[in-house]
Parts: C-alpha cells; structure tokens; sequence
C-alpha cells in the first residue's frame, strides 16, 4: 500500500465538495492507523504520525470526559464532540460520539440505578427522549458550521450559569421542567450537549443528590435511545469510515467512567464545578470562533 495522501486529514467545511470528500479522507485514517500498526513506524510530521498523536488526544479527553461524567452526570459529549470535532467536523463527530457516550452512559447508569427516581424519569424523561428524536432529525439537515455555533453558544451558557451562580438559584415550576426536559432533549440530538440545561431542569423537582445523578443519567440513556438510530440510519457510513476513533474514545471514556467513582470524588464539589465551568467556556468560545 503506498503512502497515506496529504489530503486524506479531514478539513471542516460547509462546502458540498467538502463534504463530497469526507468519506474517502474517513478511510485515509484507517489506513493510516493500520498501516502504523504493520510497520511499527513512520516518517516525522507524516501523516501516520497525525494521525496517532490524534488518537492518543482523543483517548485522553475521552478518560477525562468518562471521569467527569462519573461524578457530574454529563460531560463527554460537552468534551469528545468539540475534540472529534476538529478533524470530521461538528456534523459527524455528534453522530460518532453519539456511540461512546451511550456506552459511558450506560455503565453510570447501571452503578447508579437503584437511586433513580421513577417519577422524574416517566414524565422528564419521556419529554426529553422526544425532543432528542426531534433534535436528532433536525441534526441531519443542519451544516456543520451551524452545528458548531449552536454548541458553542451552549457551552459558554452553561459556563456561565455555574460561574455567576445563576444555575444554583433556578426553581422552575413542574410545568416549565418539562418544556426544559424537552428541549435539552433537542439540544442533545442536534448538537450533543445537553447535560447543563437538564440538570438546570432538574433543580425544580427537588429530589437528593444521589437521586439527581442517577435520574439524569437515565434520562441521557433516554434521550440516547432516541436519536441512535437516526444517526446510525443517515450516517452510517461515515461513522464506520471513522471506527477506530469511535473504539478508542469508547475505550476511554470506559475507563475515565470507572477511574472517575474513584478519584474525583475526592475534589472539593465547588472546586470541581469551577473546573467544569471554565472548560466548557474555554471549548464553547473555541467552537464558535474555529466553526
């Protein structure tokens, strides 16, 4: 097999060539990644290099996301979808992370299902499911540049909440928890985010901490049942082209998921909130601004 084409990293564009290349620039990184595998080497600055360097980024954000995500009860598609991101473009790296955060998201769940309480999850969790099938639709029709300016006004909403405090004031009524559980669901099939304005949601029905982590995980396998699907049956293809990126953030996010009910429980809550905040913020204004 001869040398991997310059042209064959990802470039995001809106352009309908762009997007026309896609697919054969998705086989380029398996080529690459199996070629490094067979001859154990490659030139500097090649693209085999690229490659694995960015695979080895995405492992690390990936066991950073799963640890977060262990202990806040969301974060990796607020982490793996802008990281993704920056090779496949916002569009396909929702659809691809769409896989690992149902993995991360059902091993939370399953350490934490004995918490959760049934009657959020029937009524919340019915909405947001609902509004993740319609976000997950919508998904299909929406550019890329579009997708990135949407999740990056996001991130830095939440970011802000936590940061001025705001989010730890709201009490919505029940009524305005399930418009809110409906359109985090939305938020989490177009763009991949929304852990912020559920749990925002969530505050007004005033249920235990334990309870709250353990029904907003639910709620996120919900919302994850919804729009599997629609990604899998409209992007099919480009997700299997971008495989051994999906595997290794699964992989990751796995492990961040185990090694996060272990380690990060030990930070100081507002301390480990604060962190949050300003990454997100850091990832939302990058989004908007590289789109």
């Amino acid at each position: 097999m001869g040398p991997a084409r310059p042209g064959a990293r990802f470039v995001r564009s809106g352009s309908a060539h762009a997007l026309a290349s896609r697919g054969s620039a998705a086989h380029g990184i398996v080529h690459a990644i199996t070629a490094k595998a067979a001859h154990g080497c490659a030139a500097p600055d090649s693209p085999i290099d690229h490659v694995m360097l960015f695979a080895l980024l995405l492992a690390a954000v990936g066991v950073i996301a799963g640890a977060i995500a262990a202990v806040a009860g969301f974060g990796i598609g607020s982490l793996l979808t802008p990281t993704l991101g920056v090779e496949t473009g916002t569009k396909l790296a929702v659809a691809a992370i769409a896989i690992p955060h149902f993995v991360g998201t059902a091993l939370r769940f399953w350490m934490l299902r004995r918490y959760v309480d049934r009657r959020v999850l029937l009524g919340f969790g019915l909405a947001s499911a609902a509004g993740g099938l319609a976000g997950a639709l919508a998904h299909t029709r929406a550019s890329s540049r579009g997708l990135a300016i949407v999740f990056g006004a996001l991130l830095i909403i939440a970011a802000s909440s936590e940061l001025t405090g705001w989010i730890q004031h709201v009490r919505w009524g029940r009524r305005a928890a399930w418009v809110a559980g409906a359109l985090s669901g939305i938020f989490g099939g177009l763009v991949g985010n929304q852990g912020g304005i559920r749990s925002a949601a969530l505050l007004g029905f005033d249920v235990p901490k334990e309870a709250f982590v353990a029904t907003a995980t639910a709620i996120a396998l919900a919302v994850d049942f919804a729009r599997m699907p629609v990604y899998l049956a409209t992007q099919w293809r480009a997700i299997a082209a971008v495989w051994p990126l999906v595997l290794t953030a699964t992989a990751a996010v796995v492990l961040g998921t185990v090694l996060g009910t272990r380690a990060l429980r030990h930070l100081p809550q507002r301390t480990f909130r604060r962190i949050i905040a300003v990454l997100l913020l850091a990832l939302g204004i990058y989004m908007i601004a590289a789109g």
